[in-house]
């Protein structure tokens, strides 16, 4: 599976091929899907660009995506958008619209109720496990674990020289990962090796620009579909 994350909290500071309104968001996915993507990660935004849980924000978004692509779509739950847990909560049970699944970041507070809640409401989850914090453990531990939908193997390691290493030292911390299937991926520097690392391991992974801005030969990318269409050659041949 090669997802798509079409935008995370990147802003327009990040240039115009990001797609920020729920009709660019549809725009790209649907030139995503056509060029490979199976799955779909987007970040819905306010008008002014910021990343939201907002109920209408939510449905507006995601009817826009359905009504031009079929493969599952999922959103955040980070706590940039919205940082009190208990908040967080309340969004999420004002959701009128529910996402195919929501990546849930472990390490941070209030993960564990926020799985619940996604789980209680039929939402899949990803279980997202970033490398430089004790997600791996907390998740080894967690009763929620098997009931995940899958594990986000997150690479915060931008460095292309240590970002295999920090790959598979957080693919060793979470051993079997309690059976779940697991998408590796890595942002920025080490977007294209840990990507050609998911290859030849036979792991999942996702490519967009939320995870990385240029090409593998450097260029800046034109759009979530060139990543998608490069990320498919990485990913064979890496």
């Amino acid at each position: 599976m090669v997802q798509v994350c079409l935008n995370g909290p990147r802003t327009a500071a990040d240039g115009t091929a990001v797609p920020l309104t729920p009709e660019s968001m549809a725009d790209s996915a649907a030139a995503a899907v056509a060029a490979g993507a199976t799955d779909l990660h987007v970040h819905p935004k306010t008008p002014c660009g910021r990343d939201t849980l907002s109920p209408r924000v939510l449905a507006e978004t995601l009817g826009a995506i359905r009504a031009r692509v079929s493969v599952p779509v999922g959103v955040t739950t980070g706590a940039w958008a919205e940082p009190d847990p208990a908040a967080r909560l309340d969004r999420i049970r004002s959701w009128t619209v529910l996402p195919d699944h929501a990546s849930v970041n472990w390490h941070e507070p209030g993960a564990e109720q926020v799985a619940a809640e996604l789980l209680a409401l039929g939402v899949g989850v990803e279980a997202g496990i970033w490398s430089g914090t004790d997600a791996a453990e907390r998740f080894a531990v967690s009763p929620l674990a098997p009931k995940v939908l899958r594990v986000l193997a997150e690479v915060t390691d931008t460095d292309p020289s240590s970002a295999v290493a920090s790959a598979r030292a957080l693919l060793s911390d979470l051993g079997a990962a309690h059976g779940r299937p697991v998408l590796l991926h890595g942002e920025d520097g080490g977007a294209w090796p840990v990507l050609r690392l998911a290859g030849r391991l036979g792991l999942a992974t996702r490519v967009g620009l939320e995870d990385v801005l240029l090409l593998p030969d450097g260029r800046r990318a034109g759009s979530n579909a060139e990543l998608v269409a490069a990320g498919l050659v990485e990913y064979r041949t890496g």
